[in-house]
This record gives C-alpha cells, sequence and structure tokens, in this order.
C-alpha cells in the first residue's frame, strides 16, 4: 500500500557503515585476509605509525601496493592482484552478455510488434 502524500518519507533503509560493510562482502565474499582491507567487524587496529582512520579503510589502500621491496612479497601481491583482475574480466563478460541478451530480447520485441501491427498501406 503507497504511503499518503501527508505522510513522512520512509525511514533510510541502512545506515552508511552497512553500505561499507555490503561492498567490502560484495567485493570479498569469502573474507579472505586481503594488504589494505580490514573485515567488517574485526575492528582491526591501524598501525600506530598510521594516519588516523587507515586501518578502518573497507577498500585497498593505494599506498600499501609499493610498502615492500621484497620479492617474495612484491609476487604474492601480483598474484593477488591477478585474481582480482580475473574476477573483473569475469564480471565485464557476463555485464557485456546481460546487455547483449537484452538488446536481442528488445530487438525480438520490436520485430513481433512490427509483425502485429495493421498493414495501413493498402
Amino acid at each position: 500500500m503507497p504511503n499518503p502524500p501527508d505522510a513522512p518519507p520512509p525511514p533510510f533503509p541502512f545506515s552508511p557503515k552497512e553500505a561499507m560493510e555490503f561492498m567490502q562482502r560484495m567485493w570479498n565474499p569469502l573474507g579472505v585476509p586481503m594488504p589494505g582491507f580490514t573485515l567488517p567487524g574485526t575492528g582491526a587496529a591501524a598501525p600506530p605509525a598510521a594516519a588516523p582512520g587507515a586501518g578502518a579503510l573497507p577498500f585497498p589502500n593505494p599506498a600499501a601496493m609499493f610498502a615492500t621491496l621484497d620479492p617474495a612479497e612484491l609476487e604474492r601481491k601480483i598474484g593477488e592482484l591477478r585474481v582480482v583482475e580475473g574476477w573483473l574480466q569475469m564480471s565485464l563478460s557476463l555485464m557485456q552478455m546481460s546487455i547483449k541478451t537484452m538488446e536481442l530480447q528488445k530487438a525480438s520485441l520490436e520485430t513481433l510488434r512490427a509483425g502485429q501491427a495493421p498493414d495501413k498501406t493498402g
């Protein structure tokens, strides 16, 4: 049932914190620890030398990508980024396939509607 016109708007369905936690779960559904991430609800503290709030970033910290010169650590980070790249490519492919499917559906509907329209040339 729709709200009457004089009713106040419904309360916001979620808080900004809940929105950030949702985004974190979307980007990291298995909760795998990743450099520069803090998992929702873990309350991980920032390192003492970090800026205030740096440990609470829900997304990767760009500076964390260049924080080491250890070849093994760099190789591990490269591997992690390749996994993310693969996931993004898969998401892009699925998005492109969805768009093409909808375009085909639209073209089919337009063709059906054009074929059902009465012929006015006669």
